[in-house]
């Protein structure tokens, strides 16, 4: 997938489900619900049960969605995340070799930063964005909103601390996209297998964000 359409595709969405997962089939249900209320964008960390067993199976099973993964820390999984067919690839640090090595493999990587040296960094080296975390430590919506002006080039995905309720608030400030993870998956909803409960949160999240002006239409 290239970074353009993986772009519009962020454009369009804006919300990607993240999902931990010491289950895997936990993981497949929590995966299925969000889709069943319209998320499209599903990343699965790579500290989940079974990880790349888990991206296949949900490569196959839900080809409406695009499956990436995250939490990605060194270059052996990262080619074992390539291999399992991960769509996208997020990492919660910066680091060259792995920023480069996607770039090589045709894969877009969101490198995790904080700082303006490292969202410039991650950046220049090849990421199609930047995940910026822990957002909710810096400010929240107004740090995305400071790094505008210098930054605005540069699309970021705010997460950590991102909710139904302050989504729209990081897309309004700047943000391309926003990534949650607990506040889709309450671990009471997940512990009792709530999953109509969890494909409305998913749902009301996409309403939100219908209803945010701005969005983007995906053409291939």
């Amino acid at each position: 997938m290239s970074n353009q359409y993986w772009i519009k595709l962020l454009q369009q969405q804006r919300a990607i489900a993240v999902i931990r997962a010491q289950d895997l089939e936990l993981g497949r249900q929590m995966a299925k619900a969000v889709a069943a209320g319209g998320m499209s964008l599903i990343e699965i960390t790579w500290n989940s049960h079974k990880a790349p067993k888990l991206i296949a199976q949900l490569r196959s099973e839900l080809p409406e969605c695009t499956i990436g993964t995250g939490t990605l820390l060194n270059w052996e999984q990262m080619q074992q995340a390539i291999a399992s067919g991960a769509q996208f690839l997020f990492t919660p640090h910066v680091n060259l070799t792995l920023i480069q090595a996607a770039v090589d493999a045709g894969v877009p990587i969101v490198p995790g930063a904080l700082s303006p040296t490292e969202i410039v960094t991650a950046h220049q080296a090849g990421a199609s964005c930047v995940k910026v975390f822990p957002i909710q430590a810096v400010g929240g919506a107004s740090y995305i909103r400071s790094l505008q002006g210098p930054l605005g080039h540069i699309p970021l995905i705010p997460t950590g601390g991102v909710t139904l309720e302050n989504a729209t608030e990081f897309l309004q400030a700047g943000a391309i996209a926003v990534g949650l993870a607990g506040e889709l998956f309450p671990q009471q909803l997940v512990a009792t297998g709530d999953w109509q409960g969890i494909s409305c949160k998913a749902s009301r999240l996409r309403d939100l964000i219908k209803n945010w002006k701005g969005e983007a239409t995906v053409t291939k």
